[in-house]
């Protein structure tokens, strides 16, 4: 995925980091003086997308392609030690996906697999590769691959898309008249797919209006650095070092020992606070924990790395005991004369990995036996995208529905 790895490189505004740069705008300059340190996960997510370009160029854009050369380009990206089969089988929902478009359409669609896209137009030098777009008379499909699991994307006002799409709608409007863009995000291993729709006028008055002048400021390494959510979502470089994150998370902690800011003792205030400071502080706060995870890693970091953090020091952790050659141990057991089935424990699958051993015809035979509580109570803030749960529907779920006691049970 030479052109993914291109992007990370070249582009100063790139797609995948413009949450961050459009909300703190001097991080795009100060990020590009601190080495990028490629993670395993990013080397794999590089991985599952040349995977699933080799299956879509396959299906759309490559009729030619040969069964053979398309397995012996897809046996040398098996022989990668990142690979496995669940990958392959993640890359095919992946492909239904796209698919499902394409035959949503009255004719077949153009299709284009990692497309370069320039949206210089509103953000200096910008540029990014695109998984897939499908154009069909006025309408266009963004589509974006996701093969992390760490956390849930959403495509509802995503700017990584947005600006693809822009890109996107530059290149091909001398030949389709676009009228409308839908954006989807296809992130198969936490079965998470999204997809949103947006007016063409409405895309370009964001581009106009929203990511011009940020971009600029951007490209300059001006305005103020600001925390936010992008510190960790987008991978910030700075996100453990920046001084505005840490002046912000110290002012918070300055404030919490003197509220009123008059000077006055705590004694002064009444010994609880109330809701209203409660969820103030935590509006704050929401940060905090993240930032201090940050600051504690790059510590252990530089002190691993040999340089000195004063009044820091590594220690041996806590150790946990085990068998060593488990196979050779297990054999000396059977000659003392323990039986086999006093040594194991038989004990069912977890779903995930029973539906991986299932052909895929055989998956609907669970399917009548599978349900799907409802998830633990999390509290976010109340700009966050998911619908409020209310005390009488956690009790609903809990003891009422299915789970409601009936009288002969």
């Amino acid at each position: 995925m030479g052109k993914k790895t291109e992007e990370r490189e070249h582009a100063l505004l790139s797609a995948s980091s413009a949450k961050k740069w459009l909300n703190c705008t001097p991080s795009a300059r100060l990020e590009a003086a601190v080495p990028e340190e490629r993670s395993g996960y990013a080397a794999e997510g590089t991985l599952a997308h040349s995977v699933c370009e080799l299956k879509l160029a396959k299906q759309f854009t490559d009729k030619n392609m040969s069964d053979r050369t398309y397995r012996s380009r897809m046996g040398k990206l098996a022989k990668d030690p990142l690979y496995s089969k669940e990958m392959e089988g993640f890359a095919d929902a992946y492909v239904d996906y796209i698919t499902g478009i394409a035959y949503g359409f009255p004719s077949a669609p153009y299709v284009a697999v990692e497309k370069r896209v320039d949206y210089s137009s509103w953000a200096p030098e910008g540029f990014g590769t695109c998984d897939c777009i499908l154009v069909h008379g006025d309408a266009m499909h963004v589509c974006d691959f996701k093969y992390g699991k760490g956390k849930s994307v959403n495509s509802f006002e995503n700017p990584q898309l947005m600006l693809y799409a822009l890109g996107a709608w530059d290149a091909f409007r001398m030949i389709y008249p676009i009228r409308t863009v839908t954006l989807h995000i296809i992130q198969p291993r936490i079965d998470n797919t999204s997809s949103w729709e947006v007016p063409l006028e409405a895309l370009l008055r964001w581009g106009k209006e929203t990511v011009r002048p940020r971009a600029l400021e951007a490209f300059k390494g001006e305005g103020e650095c600001v925390q936010g959510k992008w510190c960790d979502d987008c991978f910030c470089r700075l996100s453990a070092t920046c001084r505005a994150r840490a002046e912000a998370n110290m002012a918070l902690m300055a404030e919490a020992e003197n509220p009123t800011g008059t000077g006055l003792p705590m004694m002064k205030l009444p010994p609880q606070l109330s809701n209203e400071e409660v969820g103030s502080l935590l509006k704050r706060a929401q940060f905090l924990k993240a930032w201090v995870n940050k600051l504690e890693a790059y510590a252990q970091g530089e002190i691993l790395a040999g340089r000195d953090v004063p009044g820091w020091k590594l220690v041996e952790g806590r150790s946990t005991r085990a068998i060593q050659d488990i196979d050779a141990a297990y054999e000396a057991l059977h000659e003392a004369g323990y039986p086999e089935a006093a040594l194991y424990r038989m004990q069912p699958l977890p779903l995930g990995e029973l539906e991986k051993l299932l052909e895929k015809g055989h998956k609907k035979i669970l399917e009548k036996f599978i349900v799907k509580p409802p998830g633990k109570p999390t509290l976010v803030p109340e700009d966050d995208k998911r619908p409020a749960i209310s005390p009488a529907s956690i009790a609903e779920g809990a003891f009422g529905g299915e789970n409601a006691y009936k009288e002969g049970k």
